[in-house]
């Protein structure tokens, strides 16, 4: 059996049926079980609370489902997933939530209390580089598999993605890439992370092109050595709200001139700006990128993210930036890796 197949039960099979069958659930699951027809339809929901009422009316136990299950459940199409939708099924306070195919056949079951959400997105995580700034660390070690705290840097970031019920996950590899391919061998939570090599080094992003396949129409795409707790959920709402070709996450950087500092006109001074503070948004090595767009990157050639940023702008498609609150390092250097170790004492 299957983790969706035990919340699955015929509409044929009776109210005491029902009631063994959650009494061997464990604590920790929801209470709700999914009526399917002898289609494998779904055609109703039965909660311990249905049933708790049903008993209390006297119903007789040996009642088939049929005549006692709701009808009028909540669920999401999988070719169409609705975030809003399940925003507005969280706080009517449901927990699972079926994911349906065109036929009304349950494909998914979206667990609220194991998962923030569930972004119909495939994310890649760029995971060759050499991690030269980090040596001697990284001479044996590719450096998304350092340790922070007692977790690989690169964990941190796929199981933050699985969180959000991604689930078609790829890492590409180059640099010691034998090593990532064996931390990957196993499933992570349950989900399938799929490492495509890098014939050779090919910038932040040119890799993507040696992803065999993407299952949905938005690609994430991140460095693997980043530490953060980017809300995925905001950064997708927000890429889908604004019409945008690509979002590029940013943080805040903010620089302080302890000087007086002239304004030119050649030589002559045209006024003063006493100590000015400059605020900018810096690149957090994180996109969203329509995947009809993934064909702008050249085959088998050295190409960075803000490459492709700058050739969607010249064909003026529509880039925004994401501003990402909350923490982010990127651990390129010794002084961000040390950060990062102190940082993780205090989360939970």
């Amino acid at each position: 059996m299957t983790a969706k197949d035990k919340y699955l039960i015929s509409e044929s099979e009776s109210l005491l049926s029902a009631l063994k069958r959650l009494n061997e659930f464990e604590c920790s699951d929801s209470l709700t079980l999914f009526v399917i027809n002898d289609k494998s339809q779904i055609v109703g929901t039965l909660t311990d609370g249905d049933i708790r009422r049903q008993l209390v009316n006297n119903f007789p136990l040996k009642s088939p489902l049929r005549k006692i299950m709701q009808t009028n459940f909540r669920s999401l199409q999988s070719e169409n997933i609705d975030i809003q939708k399940l925003h507005k099924y969280k706080e009517e306070g449901i927990t699972l939530i079926p994911i349906l195919d065109n036929d009304q056949h349950i494909i998914d079951i979206i667990n609220l209390k194991l998962y923030r959400s569930y972004l119909p997105i495939d994310a890649v995580l760029m995971a060759g580089g050499k991690g030269e700034r980090l040596r001697p660390l990284t001479e044996k070690t590719p450096k998304p598999l350092l340790k922070i705290g007692d977790k690989a840097i690169i964990d941190y970031n796929i199981e933050r993605l699985i969180s959000y019920g991604i689930k078609n996950i790829s890492v590409t590899v180059n640099y010691l890439k034998e090593q990532l391919e064996k931390h990957f061998s196993s499933p992570i939570l349950s989900t399938k992370i799929n490492c495509v090599p890098e014939p050779k080094y090919l910038g932040t992003i040119g890799s993507l092109k040696f992803v065999p396949q993407f299952h949905n129409d938005v690609i994430l795409v991140m460095n693997s050595d980043l530490f953060t707790n980017i809300n995925y959920e905001d950064f997708y709402l927000h890429f889908i709200e604004h019409g945008a070709d690509m979002s590029v996450a940013c943080v805040p950087y903010t620089i302080s001139i302890p000087y007086g500092i002239f304004d030119l006109n050649g030589r002559v001074i045209t006024g003063v700006q006493e100590k000015p503070t400059y605020h900018f948004y810096a690149n957090a090595g994180i996109y969203l990128i329509k995947k009809e767009l993934l064909n702008k990157i050249p085959q088998n050639t050295f190409f960075n993210a803000t490459d492709l940023i700058e050739s969607l702008i010249n064909e003026k498609l529509k880039v925004i930036r994401f501003p990402l609150t909350g923490y982010w390092i990127d651990i390129g250097k010794h002084e961000e890796y040390n950060k990062a170790q102190e940082l993780v004492k205090h989360l939970n």
